[in-house]
């Protein structure tokens, strides 16, 4: 039987799809390896470190209690119950998916598909049991098949010692020393979870910074916190080679300056995410894959094949499962007629430590890169009556603003609940809101969000906390 829609990938951009089109009236056939719906983001990404961040920064403001006169023992720590609430959290999620799509009649196989020609799927069990009908023909398709963790030649080594963030989420053991490969937003993640934990960890990152590509200003307060929580943070320094032996793994590091060997019980290679695009069968049709890996897609995310689409991780960054979810959406009202480029002005990223990091649009470096004229309302948290009282000073708020304009560019927050921020700025960017609607919109005090407020008002000279000479007035 011919289908209407196949999307193939149940993830944050397959399933947020296939459930749109059927509540817009199409037959959906969803296809993934596994079992349940969700992805990596539910099952072994997003979700499950965000349950064990939520407990390392429970741990962690236990402890800084102590400095205001309350002081609790030693924790003790149980990782059979931990991980039991990490498959509960999922499982209850992964549930409700299963429910949903019920409920939509959308119609679920779970197979491997693959790509006969531009209108044929050849479809391939998960277990090699032969199936009744193994290919299908489809009116449109959509590939949502996701991410997979990047390697590193140097770390390609068939030991449980070296792990990727899913091995890492396992939680099997908490070593005693950690070596994280990579200083972006997954490696500092699971990096700071295991220093909650008791590991003694190491990142090394081969460029100058953590977080390689955000604001530097926006760093630099995480990097002093996690300065105090990690061992030790090597950057403009790579791994050259990894060695096992019984008592643990031999590393040999290149810096700038010299050649060094550490041992580690245990690495986490956290180098990024690469596109899953292979094994499709997508030679057999006319899509185009870039020298990264990702399906080539126009603005409406269609392919070179016109009944095929692209959406979520393998089609582009940022691979993000809110930008998925979106793009997805965005692919299925296009398919049914609506012709809207996926253009959005500001997608937000959020690096979930503590502090957080959120952003959203154009950063300074960014905007100056591009040759606009930029100026910043930047507003101190230790101005903040909230931040004072919870002892949380570190963070800061800052909008990247047009001065010709006054129009809302872009803006980074670094502090507790900097994720939970950033959706006001998302909403400011994409209606090109000037920096005096945030600035007169009255924010409940005390609170971290009213620095949104006072970051514009910073801006224009007139934060109460904060003096700075008033702008002139066009």
């Amino acid at each position: 039987m011919k289908r209407e829609l196949v999307v193939i990938g149940a993830g944050p951009a397959g399933f947020a799809a296939a459930f749109l089109a059927a509540d817009r009236g199409m037959q959906v056939t969803l296809i993934d390896a596994e079992a349940d719906l969700g992805g990596v983001c539910l099952k072994r990404g997003c979700i499950p470190s965000k349950q064990l961040l939520h407990l390392a920064r429970g741990m962690e403001e236990v402890q800084t209690l102590s400095k205001a006169g309350i002081v609790f023992g030693r924790p003790e720590i149980d990782l059979d119950t931990i991980r039991a609430g990490r498959h509960a959290v999922v499982d209850r999620l992964t549930s409700g998916l299963d429910q949903l799509a019920k409920r939509r009649k959308v119609e679920r196989i779970q197979a491997r598909g693959s790509f006969v020609d531009g209108s044929t799927l050849r479809l391939e069990s998960v277990d090699g049991t032969p199936l009744e009908d193994d290919t299908m023909t489809f009116e449109h398709c959509m590939v949502a098949t996701g991410s997979l963790p990047a390697s590193v030649p140097a770390l390609d080594l068939p030991s449980k010692r070296v792990m990727n963030s899913t091995g890492a989420l396992e939680l099997e053991t908490v070593p005693e020393t950690l070596l994280v490969v990579g200083g972006g937003y997954i490696g500092l993640e699971l990096g700071s979870v295991y220093a909650a934990l008791g590991s003694r960890v190491t990142v090394v990152e081969m460029t100058e910074s953590l977080l390689p590509g955000a604001d530097p200003m926006l760093v630099r307060p995480l990097q002093r916190k996690l300065d105090e929580r990690f061992e030790a943070i090597l950057l403009n320094t790579k791994v050259v080679s990894v060695t096992e032996h019984d008592n643990g793994l031999e590393v040999a590091f290149e810096g700038a300056d010299q050649t060094e060997t550490k041992f580690f019980d245990r690495i986490l290679v956290a180098v990024g995410r690469t596109p899953n695009s292979g094994r499709l069968g997508l030679e057999n049709t006319a899509i185009e894959v870039d020298s990264r890996g990702f399906i080539v897609t126009d603005e409406f995310q269609r392919t070179a094949e016109s009944k095929i689409w692209a959406i979520g991780d393998v089609a582009g960054e940022p691979m993000l499962a809110h930008k998925a979810t979106a793009q997805g959406k965005a692919a299925v009202e296009n398919l049914l007629g609506t012709a809207k480029p996926f253009r959005p002005r500001a997608i937000p990223a959020v690096v979930f430590t503590d502090p957080e990091i959120a952003w959203a649009g154009l950063s300074e470096p960014e905007a100056k890169a591009q040759g606009k004229p930029v100026a910043t309302g930047l507003y101190p948290w230790a101005a903040s009556g909230r931040a004072q009282a919870v002892g949380r000073t570190e963070g800061l708020t800052k909008w990247v603003i047009d001065p010709e304009t006054d129009e809302l560019l872009g803006c980074g927050i670094v502090g507790p609940g900097a994720g939970e921020m950033i959706g006001e700025a998302v909403v400011a960017i994409e209606n090109r809101l000037t920096a005096d609607k945030i600035a007169h919109a009255i924010h409940p005090h005390p609170t971290f969000g009213e620095t949104l407020g006072a970051a514009a008002e910073v801006y224009y000279g007139t934060a109460t906390e904060v003096y700075r000479p008033k702008r002139k007035r066009k």
